[in-house]
């Protein structure tokens, strides 16, 4: 099951107990209010789509201390389906990752209709949802208490690039983009773990692992688990990448490469990739990677072909890629500068 990575409320006797444009100034229900803290600290981001005026509703929210709680607000008279829809796309989620709470059933209907893959419950629902297991995800990291924070920076970041005057390539340029590569330890584990768990449609082969895996696949002297962090001028994304290779025989075989659906637009996992890729040959190894397809991955094979990897082997879904060391190396990604972390900075675009 798909954990949930954002709650969509309704306001009106879903938030709060009574209807903003009716002149009322109703409080907000405590098992609300709660149910907020407490996915917040998991890394659970929240979202509005809610009826009626804007200006009203979101001054409602603010006179009760609640606006900063969340990433994403749509209000109107459309319908909810959209404004769902939309938040996921601001916030690069996919649908199956998105809940929706109202209190009116023809407004759960109606998402439930139009969006099938958004889990939608009852507002009276709002007090236990912290229980479910769609948001129990295990032990919170200290980057999931702080996700909205980086939301918050990357709605700065998204201000930034409609007001950038230039081509899209000028403004990633602008950012001063740096990925840090370094070999995953004991402080990472949990985090590794939640991002497998986490990201299904920049995950190469769909696998999970849990700490047991983890820590064995990094003391392993056959593998080698690496993670991925990347900054901008506006700040940090956080970790955004994990990959699992094993060393054998003469190749490197990549069995997971994933990153951040947060990261998608700013290329990371091709820049990533392509770190790899000049790994294994400085070390004298042929890259090689397996994937395998899932309904939300194709993105990935993408990544891994305009990387220089060819098919050698197909059943079915499963595939086995390469790269011939013979072959002209593809022009590397110019807007990312890989630092590892031990070994100081590689250069731009590595």
């Amino acid at each position: 099951m798909t954990a949930v990575k954002c709650l969509v409320w309704d306001l009106d006797d879903t938030l709060w107990d009574g209807v903003v444009l009716e002149g009322d100034r109703p409080p907000p229900f405590a098992p609300a209010v709660r149910a907020l803290q407490t996915l917040d600290r998991r890394g659970v981001l929240h979202a509005v789509a809610g009826r009626g005026d804007r200006a009203a509703s979101t001054a409602h929210l603010a006179a009760l201390g609640l606006d900063t709680w969340f990433s994403r607000v749509e209000i109107g008279w459309g319908s909810k389906s959209d404004a769902v829809r939309r938040i996921a796309d601001a916030l690069d989620m996919p649908l199956d990752a998105v809940a929706f709470v109202d209190n009116d059933p023809a407004e759960r209907s109606e998402v439930a209709s139009a969006l099938p893959q958004v889990r939608c419950y009852r507002a009276d629902q709002v007090g236990g949802l912290a229980l479910l297991a769609e948001f129990r995800t295990g032990p919170v990291t200290e980057e999931a208490r702080g996700r909205r924070d980086l939301y918050r920076v990357e709605r700065r970041r998204g201000d930034a690039e409609r007001e950038f005057p230039g081509t899209r390539g000028d403004f990633l340029a602008s950012l001063d983009l740096v990925m840090t590569v370094r070999r995953a330890g004991e402080a990472d584990l949990e985090r590794a773990r939640e991002l497998t768990v986490r990201t299904h449609q920049l995950n190469t082969t769909g696998v999970t692992f849990d700490l047991p895996e983890l820590r064995r696949l990094c003391r392993s002297p056959r593998h080698e688990v690496l993670v991925a962090a990347l900054r901008d001028r506006f700040g940090s994304y956080g970790t955004i990448g994990l990959t699992v290779s094993e060393l054998t025989g003469a190749d490197a075989v990549l069995l997971l490469l994933l990153t951040s659906c947060r990261v998608l637009s700013r290329g990371a996992g091709g820049v990533l990739l392509e770190h790899l890729v000049a790994r294994a040959l400085a070390a004298g190894r042929r890259p090689v990677a397996h994937f395998v397809t899932t309904p939300v991955n194709q993105a990935m094979l993408v990544t891994l072909r305009f990387a220089g990897f060819e098919v050698l082997e197909q059943d079915g879904d499963r595939m086995v890629l390469a790269v011939d060391p013979a072959r002209p190396r593809p022009a590397r990604s110019g807007h990312v500068r890989v630092v590892l972390a031990q070994d100081g900075p590689e250069g731009a675009g590595r």
